[in-house]
C-alpha cells in the first residue's frame, strides 16, 4: 500500500515538475513512460526497466523517467538501484519536490546507507511542510543517527553454520534449545507431497529435530506424528526441561483463528497428541510464537487481537493448570508499540526477553531488542542488540542458551548448505541475561528405587516467587530443572505419599564456571524414624532468630503436617565444632525451639512437634573445611510417630 501510495504522490509531482519542459520531450519518449506506467501498474517490473532504460537511449535528461525507474525499483526491492535513479532525477530538475528527498531517503535506510539517508531526510525537513510526513520522518531521522553509532562500535559477531546434521539444502530457522542444550528443535520448510493439505502451497513447514551426541549434532529426524501433520507447524518454543512444545498451526479445522496456539506432552519420550490452548488465548484473530518461562506455566506469544497496541503485540498467558490458561495480558506500551512486536524468547532465566520490533528505534526494518522484568513486575526500556546482529534488513528471531553465552538464529548468508541455514555465535557480555545452569537426574523411591513422578520447584526466596516449576517422567523420573546465578534459590520436590525433599542453591559463578548439577534423588515414605534436612532454614549470625527467607521452607513443612494429621515429628539443632560444647548445645536448642515456635504460630498442635538440640554431637562432614563446617551446621525434622 505505501508503494501504491507513493508512485500517486510522484504521478501529481511529475505533472507538476515536468509541465514546464513538457513540449521539449520527444513524442516516442513521452509514449515509452507512458508504457512503463502501465506496466508497472500491471506489475511487470522488468518490461517496465527495460521500457525506461530505452527512452533513457533516447533522452536522459527526461526526470520522470528516473522517478518510474525508482519506483520501479522499490517494488523489486533493489533499494540502492532506487535511490540513484531518484537521485539522477533531483539533479536534473531545477526545484525539485522535497518529497524525491524523502524517496531517496527511505530507499538509502532500507540498504543500511545511514549517513546518505540521514542527509536526505535533513533536506527534506528543511523544505516541506507536510507536517504528517515530517512527524514520520523524525523516527527516522533518529533510526539513521542510531544506525551511524551502531556501525561505528560493532559488537562481536563471528556465526558459525551447525553444519549438515541441522542444515540442509531447505530453509532452517525458529531454532529451540532445551536447557542442557542436548536437543534441538527447529522448523523447516520443504517441499510439498502429496499428503499436503494446503491447495495453495508449494512448500510445507515441519518440525525437525537433532542430538548433540559425542560432541557434535547428529543427522536430523522429523519430530513425526502427531506434532508433525499436513499442515503447517512452526514457530515452536519447547520448555527448558523438554516436557512441553508449544507452537504454532494455522488454517486447521480445529481452529479458532487463521493461526493458533498448540500444545503436546513429552512423556516416556513419546510426544502426545497437539491440543488447541482454545478460549480465552486462541481467538477469531492470528495468534502465534508462543514462548514458555522457565516457571513452566507463563507463557509469551504473538497476536493482532482486540486490545493490541500496534499490528501485532506480545502478550502473555498463565497456564493455571494442565491444558487451562488464563485471560491474556497485553505487555504494555513499554514494549509494545503502534508498528509491530514479534518473536518473543524469554530466557530461562525468566527476566529477559528478547523480541524483534520495527517500532522501537533501530536500524531500519525489524530489529531485535531486549528487555529485563523488574522486581515490581514492569519491563526496562527495551535495547537495541545493535550491528551487525541487527541490519538494515529485517531480523526474524533469536535463541539464547541457558548459560547466556550463546544466541542461535538463522540466515541465508553465502556459504551455507542452501535457503535459510540456522547459526550460533557467542554472545557479547553486555547482551546477555543472567546465568542459568540447571540440575537433572532422576526421581526414585528411597527403598524400592522405582521411578516417581513428582512435583519440582525452583523458588526465589528473596521474593517468595516461584521461578522454575517442572515434573519428574512418571515413567523414567528424569527431570530437569533450571537454577538461575545470583539468586537464593531453594529447591522443593513434593509427591503426596513420600517426604517433600528440599535443597539451596547460592551460585555466584560466571556463566563460564557453570557446571550443571548431575544427581539422583530419593524421597522416602514418611515413615518412623525417617528424617531429612531442612536446607532453607537460616538464622542470623551466631542467634537463634530466623531469618525471613527461612519462611519458604518452614511454610512448607507447616502444609505437611496439615496434610498427614497422624504425623508427629522432632526439630532437632545441629552445630559445628567451632566453640565451646556448652555453648553450641544451647545455640542448637534455641534455634530448634525457634523452628517449633513458627510451626505452632500457624496451627500445629504442639502435642505434635518435639525440639531438641544435639550441639555438635552428630557431625555430617568434617569439621576441618569451611564446606563440611556449613554442612554440620543445620535443622533437620525427623519423623516419630506415624500413626
Amino acid at each position: 500500500m505505501k508503494s501504491l501510495f507513493k508512485i500517486v504522490l510522484l504521478t501529481l509531482l511529475t505533472l507538476f515538475t515536468v509541465q514546464i519542459t513538457q513540449a521539449q520531450v520527444k513524442r516516442n519518449v513521452r509514449k515509452l513512460c507512458d508504457k512503463a506506467v502501465e506496466q508497472i501498474e500491471k506489475r511487470e517490473f522488468e518490461k517496465a526497466i527495460q521500457t525506461l532504460n530505452k527512452a533513457i537511449k533516447k533522452d536522459s535528461t527526461f526526470p520522470e523517467l528516473y522517478i518510474r525507474l525508482g519506483d520501479v525499483y522499490n517494488f523489486t526491492l533493489e533499494s540502492e538501484k532506487s535511490a540513484l535513479a531518484y537521485h539522477k532525477a533531483i539533479a536534473l530538475l531545477e526545484k525539485p519536490d522535497p518529497i524525491l528527498y524523502m524517496f531517496a531517503a527511505d530507499e538509502e535506510l532500507k540498504s543500511g546507507q545511514y549517513k546518505e539517508a540521514l542527509r536526505d531526510y535533513q533536506i527534506f525537513m528543511q523544505q516541506s511542510k507536510n507536517k504528517t510526513l515530517l512527524e514520520e520522518v523524525e523516527k527516522k531521522v533518529k533510526q539513521c543517527e542510531f544506525g551511524v553509532q551502531a556501525v561505528k562500535n560493532p559488537v562481536n559477531l563471528t556465526p558459525v553454520n551447525m553444519g549438515g546434521g541441522v542444515n540442509s539444502e531447505w530453509d532452517e530457522y525458529l531454532a529451540t534449545l532445551t536447557a542442557d542444550e542436548q536437543e534441538l528443535i527447529f522448523t523447516v520448510k520443504r517441499p510439498r507431497d502429496e499428503k499436503t493439505i494446503c491447495a495453495f502451497c508449494i512448500t510445507e513447514e515441519d518440525f525437525y529435530f537433532s542430538l548433540f551426541e559425542d560432541s557434535v549434532w547428529k543427522p536430523r529426524k522429523p519430530l513425526g506424528p502427531p506434532v508433525n501433520s499436513s499442515y503447517n507447524e512452526g514457530a515452536q518454543t519447547i520448555s527448558p526441561d523438554g516436557k512441553y512444545l508449544f507452537f504454532t498451526l494455522c488454517n486447521a479445522e480445529s481452529g479458532y483463528g487463521s493461526c493458533d496456539l498448540y500444545w503436546s506432552k513429552r512423556v516416556g519420550g513419546k510426544w502426545s497428541r497437539p491440543r488447541n490452548f482454545g478460549a480465552p488465548v486462541n481467538t477469531p484473530a492470528w495468534e502465534s510464537q508462543p514462548s514458555i518461562a522457565p516457571d513452566g506455566k507463563t507463557i509469551y506469544f504473538v497476536s493482532n487481537r482486540e486490545g493490541s497496541i500496534g499490528g501485532t503485540d506480545i502478550w502473555k498467558t498463565e497456564m493455571l493448570e494442565e491444558g487451562l490458561f488464563s485471560i491474556p495480558v497485553n505487555l504494555g506500551p513499554v514494549i509494545n508499540t503502534e508498528s509491530e512486536e514479534t518473536a518473543p524468547f524469554i530466557h530461562p532465566d525468566g527476566t529477559t526477553l528478547y523480541f524483534v520490533s520495527d517500532g522501537h528505534i533501530g536500524m531500519g526494518g525489524r530489529d531485535l531488542f531486549f528487555s529485563t522484568l523488574l522486581a515490581d513486575g514492569s519491563w526496562s526500556t527495551p535495547l537495541n542488540m545493535g550491528y551487525p546482529i541487527n541490519t538494515h534488513a529485517d531480523e526474524l528471531s533469536i535463541f539464547i542458551n541457558a548459560s547466556g553465552t550463546r544466541a542461535y538464529y538463522a540466515s541465508d548468508k553465502e556459504g551455507g548448505f542452501g535457503g535459510m541455514d540456522i547459526y550460533y555465535f557467542e554472545l557479547d557480555h553486555h547482551l546477555r541475561p543472567t546465568p542459568v545452569t540447571y540440575m537433572k537426574g532422576q526421581i526414585k523411591d528411597a527403598d524400592t528405587r522405582e521411578p516417581i513422578e513428582a512435583d519440582i520447584e525452583m523458588i526465589d526466596l528473596d521474593q517468595n516467587k516461584v521461578i522454575t516449576s517442572t515434573r519428574s517422567d512418571p515413567f523414567t523420573g528424569e527431570f530437569l530443572a533450571c537454577i538461575r546465578t545470583g539468586t537464593n534459590v531453594m529447591l522443593n520436590i513434593m509427591h503426596p505419599y513420600y517426604l517433600f525433599y528440599s535443597e539451596n542453591f547460592y551460585l555466584k559463578k560466571m556463566a563460564s564456571e557453570l557446571e550443571p548439577i548431575l544427581k539422583d534423588i530419593y524421597l522416602q515414605k514418611p515413615e518412623k524414624g525417617n528424617s531429612l534436612v531442612l536446607n532453607n532454614i537460616f538464622f542470623e549470625f551466631d542467634q537463634s532468630t530466623l531469618k525471613p527467607e527461612s519462611f519458604v521452607e518452614l511454610d512448607y513443612l507447616v502444609s505437611f503436617l496439615q496434610k498427614n494429621s497422624k504425623i508427629r515429628i522432632e526439630i532437632s539443632g545441629h552445630t559445628d565444632n567451632q566453640g565451646d560444647d556448652e555453648y553450641n548445645m544451647k545455640l542448637s536448642v534455641d534455634r530448634a525451639k525457634s523452628v517449633f515456635d513458627y510451626i505452632v504460630s500457624k496451627g500445629i498442635d504442639p502435642s505434635r512437634v518435639e525440639y531438641r538440640g544435639y550441639g555438635e554431637s552428630k557431625p555430617i562432614a568434617s569439621n576441618e573445611t569451611e564446606e563440611g563446617r556449613a554442612l554440620n551446621r543445620r535443622t533437620e525434622m525427623m519423623i516419630i510417630d506415624n500413626k
